[in-house]
């Protein structure tokens, strides 16, 4: 964290409010002043009229840079902070799958201490608590009916960064974990699931409030059977995930939700694993093998699509070129909207006393500098 005032000028920000053209003075780790005109004394940085972005923040992400979270490694995971950091994701909420009730509990207190350090924002469970049928990359041997006594072992391991956790809301038992996770702070998630309309419903008014990668690994959309997918749309309580590396997802039914949600219910998340960034090939996500081809990766044994290999400013960039967001709009979807999701106050927005976590993008929303708690990344 930097103590030096540092002013970045000439600027196109984006603002809770909106677009501001002028500077931004951040100051000890901190969004300190926009203003216009004169700049202040100090360290300048002439950024030539670009785009000043708040850093972006992926709630869903499993790995990369050949590391996964489920891998309960501490250099590992800061592998794949820093990856992402140096793109631009400088907040990230690290994604755990399906595992025993032992390795679940040595996972998370490991991602505790990294959210400790300020490497991590928090924790996301995608498992074990989801439908067999609907497992996707979750080996289905580990999976369990929700328990909320281990849910409380997991918050006690977590002390305190337990985040989020998907459930399928059908299974004996759902029910009474969703309200046990809103009492506690946790978000809870719908996902991975048979739910039918209905079932859905019950999760939402039970305090669920984000929809696990919507389309995916979920019962689909039919006209008498509508399922998660309508009630996840027309539910303005409910932040809907979206994973737009175009291949989950069709352009077309990714604006179908734009369309329904907004940029405000829209969180832009990757799922990515530790294949990102290291290229096709043969990888392990959760014990089960992945094979990556052209940068899609499936389940070897199933062929079900096994998260992504992106990173976050590419949905930005797909979101803009593909469904015809705003800049502006993107960029929300995929840093004050998630942030917004998980119970992240001030997380991926630019405004006096924010977090000076920042990144600069050029006319073709291609990352060209990030700051981070106040200082450029290397």
């Amino acid at each position: 964290m930097s103590s030096t005032p540092l002013t970045l000028t000439d600027t196109r920000t984006i603002t809770p409010e909106g677009v501001h053209e002028g500077w931004v003075q951040l100051e000890n780790g901190r969004v300190a002043e926009l203003g216009t005109g004169e700049p202040p004394r100090g360290s300048v940085h002439d950024m030539g009229g670009r785009w000043v972005a708040p850093g972006l923040v992926d709630t869903h992400v499993h790995g990369g840079a050949g590391h996964g979270f489920p891998d309960a490694d501490p250099e590992g995971a800061r592998a794949v902070t820093a990856h992402n950091r140096s793109q631009g994701v400088t907040s990230m909420v690290g994604g755990l799958v399906a595992a025993s009730p032992e390795d679940t509990l040595r996972q998370v207190s490991v991602l505790a201490d990294l959210c400790d350090e300020g490497e991590l924002a928090g924790i996301y469970l995608e498992g074990p608590f989801i439908a067999r049928r609907r497992c996707g990359a979750h080996d289905p041997e580990l999976l369990r009916d929700p328990d909320t006594a281990e849910f409380d072992r997991w918050l006690e391991a977590g002390r305190g960064h337990v985040r989020m956790i998907t459930v399928a809301p059908e299974l004996p038992g759902a029910l009474e974990l969703i309200r046990a996770a809103s009492s506690s702070g946790v978000v809870a998630a719908v996902g991975h699931t048979e739910a039918t309309y209905e079932e859905t419903v019950a999760a939402f008014d039970a305090g669920a409030r984000v929809a696990t990668h919507l389309y995916n690994a979920m019962r689909p959309l039919g006209h008498r059977d509508p399922g998660p997918i309508a009630a996840a749309l027309g539910d303005g309580r409910v932040s809907v995930e979206l994973i737009l590396d175009l291949v989950h997802v069709h352009p077309g039914a990714a604006q179908v939700v734009l369309d329904a949600v907004g940029p405000e219910r829209l969180s832009l998340v990757t799922d990515a694993m530790n294949a990102t960034g290291l290229g096709d090939g043969e990888y392990t996500l959760g014990g089960l093998r992945v094979r990556v081809s052209d940068g899609e990766a499936r389940v070897v044994e199933t062929g079900s699509i096994a998260s992504s290999t992106i990173v976050l400013p590419q949905a930005v960039r797909n979101a803009v070129e593909h469904l015809g967001m705003a800049t502006p709009d993107a960029v929300r979807s995929a840093s004050s909207a998630p942030a917004a999701a998980v119970g992240l106050p001030g997380v991926g927005r630019v405004e006096p006393g924010a977090p000076a976590d920042l990144v600069v993008l050029d006319e073709e929303l291609v990352v060209t500098e990030v700051v981070h708690r106040g200082a450029f990344v290397e």
